[in-house]
């Protein structure tokens, strides 16, 4: 069948209406540098082969089944635990086409959706036993005039160096092998959004293929509701994101700074910095970090930034609130795109080696970050944390010592981030103070639910989407807050199919 055909039939029995022309195309031979035929076993085929071959002449992309040499290479997410899972397709998709194809044939097939960019969600719900749309191969990047034009399987170490060589900057985060595109549809705190905002706040628009296999370039005149809520309501809810317009900023030389004390004095550090940190001015960013190794012997306490400018009388605040002198202290002036290196965990490497290993899809052959078994939880705290629930964190990593892999990061809200009203986007905590994020290796799940357990009679009702939680009870309100009925009816006009569907789907 050739592909308009393929298309027309589907969405007429999936009863979604016409694809957009841009989505279609008359040659059904297979494109130059192509496989005719497939070496698949046919116990892999829950669909039949000749509809898997239809979807695979569509694409300009590739399709990975059961039994083709790379299956089990392109089906790794980037936490280990999902290996077992096996999806009956992997399309990495060239095109916004190839993604309007990939949802018709899902569609029609009854097929699981699951979107794929970056593979690092905590849930794993990047993958799943049907057909995994991978927008990785669009990753361009286009700069010039105050703008950014990115697509969506960009990592964020990609768009930081082609930021970076025109002297501008988009607020993100620090992880360098994650995508833009989870990070930007959640909200995206990051390094300069207390300068800034939020990711999704200098977004100005995004192209999304909606359910109906539609191609849509939405902003703020052009389908403005599914804008709004692609603006923090979260990764794979009402479509794929494919391309995301940024707006810039000038950003040249960043300062990097760390302040540590010696770990008896984690309560004081705790105190003091969430009395400093809110306020200070927005040109500084902040993160306070406990971690345990078993080289340190006992946990540690930190608070590392970055600064755009000096911030050597901020630091000296920041020493005052907690009123203990630090044990360490450094600071170092870096270019902005080696300041993200430092924040990220890359100093002095290249921009490919700041990649995750060559063993994951969508990442560089020679990247050297390797892949890690973790979970996470978090809070958004919304009050400064009071004494009792300062004292319980710290008695959770003092019993713990020598346990490595475990970790709660404290990053600095305020600034930007709250000069939005809360349901100007659909990111919901304006208001917060920071967000609190809990890690652990993924074998330490009870220390890491009964951390947040105890965290969480502080600081109930706000949860940041980005750091999905598949134990959480009342996620739609801990995420979404106020702005959850209007996310419920952006839901329902562009997905009633609910096509887009995981366990915590809006």
């Amino acid at each position: 069948m050739e592909r308009r055909a393929f298309l027309k039939a589907t969405l007429k029995a999936s009863g979604l209406t016409t694809l957009a022309a841009a989505g279609c195309s008359d040659e059904a031979a297979p494109r130059p540098g192509r496989r005719a035929t497939s070496s698949r076993s046919a116990s892999a085929r829950p669909t039949g082969p000749a509809d898997w071959n239809a979807l695979e002449r569509g694409l300009e992309g590739r399709l990975v089944r059961p039994g083709d040499a790379d299956y089990d290479r392109a089906r790794r997410l980037y936490i280990p635990r999902y290996d077992s899972v096996r999806p009956a397709g992997i399309a990495y998709c060239a095109t916004p086409e190839d993604v309007a194809e990939c949802v018709a044939f899902a569609a029609l097939r009854k097929l699981p959706v699951a979107v794929r960019s970056g593979g690092h969600g905590y849930a794993g719900w990047s993958t799943g036993t049907g057909l995994v749309v991978d927008v990785s191969p669009m990753d361009e990047v286009r700069i010039g005039g105050g703008r950014a034009v990115v697509g969506a399987g960009t990592r964020l170490i990609d768009l930081y160096a082609e930021a970076a060589e025109r002297g501008a900057g988009v607020p993100g985060g620090t992880c360098p092998t994650v995508s833009v595109a989870g990070l930007t549809l959640g909200g995206g705190l990051g390094v300069l959004s207390r300068a800034y905002g939020l990711t999704c706040d200098v977004l100005e628009s995004v192209r999304v293929v909606t359910a109906d296999g539609r191609v849509r370039e939405c902003d703020a005149r052009r389908d403005p509701d599914l804008f709004w809520a692609c603006r923090g309501g979260g990764g794979g809810n009402f479509g794929v994101a494919v391309a995301f317009t940024y707006r810039t900023h000038d950003v040249e030389d960043v300062t990097t700074f760390s302040v540590g004390w010696p770990w008896p004095r984690a309560a004081d550090v705790i105190r003091g910095w969430q009395r400093w940190a809110p306020s200070a001015p927005g040109e500084v960013w902040t993160s306070l970090q406990i971690n345990t190794a078993p080289s340190a012997g006992a946990p540690t306490v930190e608070v590392s930034g970055a600064a755009l400018a000096d911030p050597a009388p901020h630091i000296d605040r920041l020493v005052a609130a907690v009123g203990r002198d630090p044990s360490s202290q450094a600071s170092r002036r870096r270019p902005y795109l080696e300041a993200m290196k430092a924040l990220g965990g890359c100093s002095g490497q290249s921009v490919g080696a700041c990649h995750a290993r060559g063993d994951l899809p969508g990442q560089r052959p020679e990247g050297r970050f390797p892949r890690a078994d973790y979970s996470g939880k978090s809070h958004v705290a919304l009050r400064p944390l009071p004494d009792d629930a300062v004292g319980g964190l710290v008695a959770r990593f003092s019993r713990g010592n020598g346990r490595s892999g475990r970790s709660v990061l404290m990053d600095a809200m305020g600034g930007a981030i709250g000069r939005i009203r809360p349901g100007d986007t659909a990111f919901p905590h304006r208001g917060g103070l920071f967000v609190l994020q809990y890690l652990a290796d993924g074998d330490d799940l009870a220390w890491l639910r009964g951390t947040h357990r105890i965290m969480d009679a502080h600081l109930r009702g706000a949860a940041y989407v980005n750091y999905i939680d598949p134990d959480l009870a009342d996620w739609r309100r801990a995420y979404y807050g106020a702005n959850l009925d209007r996310l419920t009816k952006v839901k329902a006009a562009y997905d009633p199919g609910r096509l887009f569907r995981f366990p915590q789907a809006v």
